[in-house]
């Protein structure tokens, strides 16, 4: 019998760090056989500053993930991301001395590896090397040269750099958890991956993740990746901004947005209000529903143009680079109320919202499907490409009362927090008083660039756990 195929994947997000533990069923669909989800302490705008706290979360999605699934996970493969992150287009060729050869696979390495030599910034590494079109004896515009003649194998390539000690950092709560790394990709293109069609590739797209600390863009054309950024805003600066506008706590906050909140403000009445309880026995606040999308609208339109603007960087007023697909909007922030609307109107291209289900098996759960999971369900995909066995079944589901890892340090039980009183908000409309409870809600082709990307996480997984084992 086959061995079952187990992947795991793991955003470590500004607002939340999800686990996933999924395979393919027989229908080529991914099937998600456990979710762990937690609070992300310890991140901020993607990039982590406080080591224990970072673990701690990791320890706890990690555990809900395994409780809900049935199996324990051995390694996970993790998204990249943050400020940090920036992309460089390069040119390189190497000359073969046999032309009459075959180009081959160890053609295509030497080529990479020669890329790699290149110098950075210190303190930057290169994450990812993307080939784009490959050029032989001058012949341009070839997308696949393993199996053809030539003495000169030219490519123009999408680089990734990030800071190394950002990426080591991640590295280090990854270890610390008592996980293994198995592989690292840009968070965008995980959810690339998990949102975006074959056509719109080919067509021209581009990917919007709007997430807690960051959003990033993945730009696509002829079906290759043309244009990565990262924007150092997401939804949580729309929060602190409803904080500071309406002078309420982060939680109120964060809440209002999620039941109340939209990118537009002619949508809501000037008598449209939400009372708000007082703070230790003092009077409610009352807010005005009209002022709210005026806030997010504000912060909404400042993240749009900035994303705009790399679109235009990119050259999408070139007709010959023209985004015909127009934009996909995924992550947590797509679930704004008439956010598509607003993109729509301020860079007049077509704009959809990127939901994960074309992907997942019949059954799952519609929380899934949601945005919010995107980059989470792009992950298992990837660490499926990757042919990894993350994760094994478990002999039993109990918990042991101490769960020892390989750094021979014992973690005592987790004290998950008992869920606080739910929070209440009176909406006033035209005087009529009505209480509302708010719940806080928290066909890919195995080409070169996929072998490529394959290979260049084994060698860059290795130097990372190099870099660990001296480090201790």
């Amino acid at each position: 019998m086959e061995k079952e195929n187990i992947a795991v994947g793991l955003d470590i997000g500004t607002t939340k760090i999800v686990a996933m533990i999924g395979k393919k069923n027989e229908y080529g669909k991914l099937e998600i056989l456990g979710v762990g989800k937690s609070k992300s302490l310890g991140v901020a705008r993607g990039v982590v500053n406080n080591i224990t706290q970072t673990i701690h979360s990791i320890q706890q999605a990690i555990l809900e993930a395994e409780n809900n699934s049935g199996y324990k996970i051995k390694d996970v493969v993790v998204g990249i991301a943050g400020q940090h992150i920036r992309s460089i287009q390069h040119s390189d060729y190497i000359s073969r001395s046999n032309a009459e050869e075959v180009i081959g696979g160890k053609d295509i390495d030497l080529l990479i590896n020669q890329v790699h030599k290149l110098a950075m910034l210190p303190g930057e590494e290169i994450i990812h090397v993307l080939p784009q079109e490959f050029k032989i004896d001058g012949q341009s515009d070839i997308k696949e040269p393993i199996g053809m003649y030539g003495g000169r194998l030219e490519s123009s390539f999408h680089v990734v750099v990030g800071q190394a000690s950002s990426i080591r950092n991640v590295g280090r709560c990854i270890q610390s958890s008592g996980i293994e790394l198995s592989g690292l990709t840009l968070e965008p293109l995980a959810s690339a991956d998990a949102v975006l069609s074959q056509e719109e590739k080919e067509a021209g797209v581009a990917l919007i993740d709007i997430g807690g600390g960051t959003t990033d863009l993945a730009i696509f054309k002829d079906g290759i990746i043309r244009h990565t950024a990262v924007i150092p805003f997401g939804g949580n600066v729309i929060t602190d901004d409803i904080k500071e506008g309406c002078s309420i706590i982060e939680k109120q906050a964060e809440l209002l947005k999620i039941k109340f909140g939209s990118a537009w403000p002619g949508e809501n009445k000037d008598n449209e209000i939400v009372s708000i309880p007082g703070l230790r026995g003092r009077e409610p606040k009352e807010i005005s529903l009209k002022n709210l999308s005026k806030i997010i609208h504000a912060r909404v339109v400042e993240i749009v143009e900035q994303v705009f603007a790399e679109i235009k960087a990119y050259g999408h007023e070139d007709p010959r680079k023209k985004l015909i697909a127009g934009i996909v909007l995924t992550g947590g922030g797509a679930n704004l109320k008439h956010i598509k609307q607003l993109v729509e109107y301020i860079t007049g291209m077509d704009t959809r919202i990127g939901y994960p289900n074309e992907h997942l098996a019949g059954n799952s759960d519609e929380e899934i499907s949601s945005p919010l999971y995107a980059t989470a369900v792009g992950l298992v995909m990837n660490s499926i490409e990757n042919k990894t066995q993350s994760a094994v079944r478990k002999e039993t589901t109990v918990v042991p009362e101490k769960v020892t890892f390989k750094q021979e340090r014992t973690f005592e039980p987790f004290d998950i927090p008992k869920p606080e009183a739910e929070i209440t908000f009176d909406k006033i409309e035209e005087k009529e008083e009505i209480k509302i409870e708010v719940e806080e809600t928290v066909n890919k082709i195995d080409s070169t660039e996929a072998k490529i990307r394959r290979s260049f996480f084994d060698k860059y997984v290795d130097k990372i756990k190099e870099f660990l084992d001296n480090a201790e």
